[in-house]
């Protein structure tokens, strides 16, 4: 189950108002966790093959090395991946385009794990806009990411952001469900630690910004990420109760066919 916290690049910060989603934090140990992903950017494209170990234990994660692994999509192409190291198996043949549905397919220990993931259209990444406010006297800033959310509802959004290339990474999900066909009006909650100065950021920080349209599966496993990282904001206080992979038979993970655009900007 600690690998999870692997998955979500080390820090959850924020959570976002949507319904509960249930989480299991019982000790999975020995269970199979699979991170995968493809997108529309040029590849390789890598899913990684991992065991699950118990909170208790040290951040040691064994590598699967010897799964059989395939990735095919709904034009009825197939590709077997190679195994690279560090339970890394890589996708060398096949070009992420949107509309396209993605099937994952792990063989482990005589258990297959099964996955689809549809790419969604790509949505226009505009910009961002940088807003402040004052809380206790000090300035917190906020990254407004400009995209215009299309007319028809279900559309689903992963936003990563890294301050000055820090190996930790933060992330919020947005939905459109309260602001469908309209510009986007939810900012980016910037790290705000007031107790380490390496970690609030500060005018002349520069911010990049990956922007995911994410289906509605890989949506609801980030949502559920958020409120097992217990951060602030509405929703706080959620008791989650079980996993929410979208990959079959128990497995842990993710395997997510998505779209990336890319922004940055420098705290003024």
């Amino acid at each position: 189950m600690k690998n999870i916290l692997l998955i979500i690049f080390s820090l959850f910060l924020f959570i976002s108002c949507e319904k509960e989603i249930d989480l299991d934090l019982a000790d999975q140990s020995g269970k199979i966790v699979i991170e995968g992903n493809i997108t529309d950017q040029a590849g390789p494209y890598f899913v990684r093959i991992t065991k699950s170990v118990a909170f208790t234990n040290e951040n040691q994660y064994p590598a699967v090395e010897d799964a059989q692994v395939t990735m095919s999509d709904d034009l009825g192409k197939t590709e077997t991946l190679q195994y690279i190291g560090n339970g890394f198996y890589q996708v060398s043949n096949f070009q992420g385009q949107s509309g396209r549905t993605y099937t994952l397919k792990v063989l482990v220990d005589g258990q297959e794990y099964v996955s689809q993931s549809t790419m969604p259209e790509a949505v226009d990444f505009e910009g961002l806009e940088q807003d402040s406010f004052l809380v206790a006297g000090e300035t917190s800033y906020t990254l407004l990411p400009i995209f215009t959310d299309p007319p028809s509802l279900g559309n689903r959004y992963l936003f990563r952001y890294n301050v000055n290339d820090r190996s930790k990474s933060n992330f919020m999900e947005f939905s459109d469900n309260v602001n469908n066909g309209l510009p986007n009006q939810r900012p980016l909650l910037l790290p705000n630690d007031d107790e380490d100065d390496s970690v609030k950021v500060k005018v002349g920080d520069t911010i990049t910004v990956e922007m995911n349209c994410i289906d509605d599966k890989v949506y609801t496993f980030y949502a559920a990420l958020l409120q097992l990282s217990g951060g602030g904001g509405p929703g706080e206080g959620i008791t989650p109760t079980n996993p929410p992979s979208n990959i079959s038979n128990g497995a842990l993970g993710y395997f997510s066919a998505h779209t990336v655009k890319v922004r940055t900007a420098v705290i003024e």
